[in-house]
């Protein structure tokens, strides 16, 4: 790749929250970003924040969990933007319960956003990756990958995350593609206001119980996620993969 020639990145779920947090960063970064979500105007405010420090961005719409939106979304991202060489899967959603209460679509979604998206992204992206010998892959884990009561779905998700990047470290490396996933603990973010409203607990009393816990004694925000995403997709990350990395204030796993 010559030197002037700009790395394009694909965050996934970057409407809002990590994604959008990590996307702005890439594109601090010199990337050229393909901010996707499930409609293609939620994506809107990322990409026109990452315009309004001069970067490059663009806007997709795309379930990751059907094989063909999401071939089609990175046909658009190669013509539009790039051979995309970086992938950040990001997208996630929740469907929180106790398992006896938990039903068959609450599985399945999950799985299917988590599992079945990281897969169908990871497999459309990596022929780009191969043929520039060179490549980043991120995926999302959680501190949940480790057992958490009422996510018996998501747990296993985000368990299957850390395996499925073991994988892509062993099948791609020699193609010059690393794989590494991160595992964020307790984030500000709309998700775990979600998980405060479903216990039924005030926000601001949930987020100090929860910052108490942590070694380092806050909260997590967005961007302690988008800086460790910067590493691991900068060229100085070249011998780091296969690794999972806990992201939470503390030692976890």
């Amino acid at each position: 790749m010559a030197t002037d020639e700009k790395r394009v990145a694909i965050v996934t779920g970057a409407a809002r929250g990590l994604g959008a947090a990590t996307a702005l960063r890439l594109a601090r970064d010199g990337m050229a970003v393909a901010v996707l979500d499930l409609e293609e105007a939620s994506a809107k405010a990322a990409v026109d924040a990452i315009e309004a420090e001069g970067g490059r961005a663009l806007a997709v719409g795309a379930d990751v969990a059907d094989a063909a939106a999401v071939e089609q979304a990175v046909a658009r991202v190669e013509q539009e933007l790039g051979a995309p060489t970086v992938l950040v899967n990001n997208a996630g959603i929740t469907r929180d319960n106790l398992l006896f209460r938990m039903t068959e679509p609450d599985w399945d979604l999950v799985m299917g956003v988590h599992l079945r998206g990281s897969f169908l992204m990871t497999r459309a992206v990596q022929k780009h990756m191969v043929a520039a010998k060179w490549g980043r892959i991120v995926n999302l884990s959680s501190t949940s990958a480790l057992g958490n009561r009422g996510q018996a779905n998501y747990a296993t998700a985000k368990a299957g995350l850390q395996g499925f990047t073991k994988t892509l470290a062993i099948e791609l490396g020699k193609f010059g593609v690393t794989a590494n996933c991160i595992a964020p603990g307790f984030i500000v973010s709309e998700m775990t206001r979600a998980t405060a409203e479903r216990i039924g607990e005030d926000w601001e009393t949930y987020v100090s119980a929860r910052a108490a816990a942590i070694p380092v004694a806050r909260a997590g925000v967005p961007e302690d996620i988008a800086h460790t995403v910067s590493f691991l997709v900068s060229e100085g990350a070249g011998f780091v993969s296969g690794q999972v990395i806990y992201v939470a204030g503390g030692p976890k796993a």
